[in-house]
């Protein structure tokens, strides 16, 4: 059986009271919609989260800047708008 949490309202907004297993650290927490889904994520200023979804990098992932193809003399991008 999925977990649920139970709604209700708080003044003007609507609260959701998460089960023990949702619980996140923190007083906030970030909220997307995603289709017909409402998305929760942490607010942390550490992304140890991050490391779970995408692994972690190593620590001289960032040292030699990002790789990113040169953009064409301005001259040339001008002319494409005229």
């Amino acid at each position: 059986m999925a977990a649920t949490a139970e709604l209700f309202r708080s003044v003007r907004s609507q609260a959701a009271r998460l089960p023990k297993e949702f619980r996140m650290e923190g007083a906030e927490a970030r909220i997307r919609r995603q289709g017909a889904a409402v998305i929760l994520e942490p607010v942390a200023s550490d992304r140890a989260w991050l490391d779970d979804v995408a692994g972690r990098f190593s620590e001289d992932f960032f040292a030699a800047g990002r790789n990113r193809p040169a953009l064409p003399p301005r001259s040339r991008l001008g002319s494409a708008f005229r």
